[in-house]
């Protein structure tokens, strides 16, 4: 309450990028203080053991995660993780260092609990993040990874699996982004041919970086695709034994927005997210569920800013769910709000465990 009431009006005043630099470094600050971080995540985390999920090999104490973007670089996962966190994904991480987009490329859309950026993956890439990804630590973190701008994509493929082969040995998951709107023709390659060259490739990377353990795969995908596209992507991810999909990513739609048409259109070009993206990421991680059944571990994003959005995810197949926009808006109390709010959906519904309640809808629809 007080984040919303006094704290998130006063850093709306300011730039949203020069924000978020501040924030996760006072974050980051705060965390480091000899007896700071264990306390804050037993306050801001669950220890309702109903909410511990399984998903990919990988025991989640609960099934809320931090989307990839928030720590491009892998700065804070311990800061990040005494949130509350069950996952941090960082990333989106390149095979080189790149700027990213020219600023202003972050804007907020308060009136729509929602984000307009155009990032355009800036990280200090791979090697410079490995450094970071080998410390030890107790929080479960994915690394997403991602094009380089300057890479041809018919090299695509290649480029991809330089990334796998750096940090794979040092990550609990991978998680290869082909949908973000904002490095030209990325999304392309999320047409089947293109990206089973690519996960074929990382997989291959993944396991010859790290022959001890089999590190699992997701892809995350645009709601932009067609129906019979998210189709063939969940028949690709059953043929080619993938551990997981993330849906979704952000829209490049300007739907559903109660912000002034005109005032979007001079933002110009951008991923969407946050509550307008809701329903169409609900309907694709629906489709999935209905094509690959519990065969593939679905992770939903996309709109979830409260813990019935969290609860709809899950019921309609959803083993995980992954905040970014939601957290901006709600604060660092958003893990302890999702994981009481799960809760007392099971006291609510007599359901034992959240692993039960992952794809109900189909039994209630069945």
């Amino acid at each position: 309450m007080l984040y919303r009431v006094l704290i998130r009006p006063f850093l709306f005043l300011f730039d949203p990028e020069s924000v978020h630099r501040f924030a996760f470094a006072a974050l980051r600050f705060l965390m480091a203080i000899p007896g700071v971080a264990a306390p804050a995540r037993r306050v801001l985390g669950s220890d309702d053991p109903r909410l511990r999920v399984r998903a990919f090999g990988i025991d989640f104490p609960n099934p809320i995660g931090l989307a990839a973007g928030f720590d491009k670089d892998a700065e804070g996962i311990g800061a990040l993780g005494a949130l509350g966190f069950g996952a941090i994904e960082v990333g989106t991480l390149t095979s080189r260092a790149q700027p990213g987009n020219d600023r202003p490329r972050l804007f907020r859309l308060p009136a729509d609990s929602a984000l307009v950026n155009r990032m355009g993956f800036n990280n200090a890439g791979v090697d410079d993040a490995v450094a970071r990804l080998r410390r030890r630590r107790n929080t479960i973190v994915g690394v997403n990874i991602g094009k380089a701008k300057v890479t041809p994509l018919q090299e695509a493929p290649a480029d991809y699996a330089r990334c796998a082969t750096a940090v794979a040995p040092f990550a609990d998951y991978l998680a290869v982004n082909v949908s973000s709107p904002n490095t030209p023709g990325l999304r392309d390659l999320q047409s089947v041919e293109s990206l089973e060259t690519i996960l074929v490739a990382v997989r291959g990377a993944a396991d010859a970086a790290c022959p001890a353990r089999r590190v699992p795969l997701l892809v995350k995908i645009a709601p932009d695709l067609a129906d019979e596209d998210i189709d063939d992507i969940g028949d690709l991810a059953r043929r080619l034994g993938l551990d997981g999909i993330i849906a979704t990513n952000t829209t490049i739609a300007r739907t559903n927005l109660s912000t002034d048409v005109d005032a979007v259109a001079r933002l110009g070009a951008g991923g969407l997210s946050g509550a307008p993206l809701r329903e169409r990421s609900l309907e694709v991680l629906r489709r999935l569920r209905a094509r690959v059944g519990s065969h593939i571990v679905l992770v939903a994003a996309g709109g979830i800013m409260d813990s019935r959005d969290a609860w709809d995810r899950i019921r309609a197949g959803a083993s995980l769910v992954q905040v970014y926009t939601g957290f901006i808006y709600a604060g660092p109390a958003m893990v302890r709000g999702l994981c009481r709010g799960l809760s007392a959906e099971l006291d609510r519904t007599g359901v034992t465990s959240i692993t039960d309640a992952i794809g109900a809808d189909e039994v209630d629809q069945a």
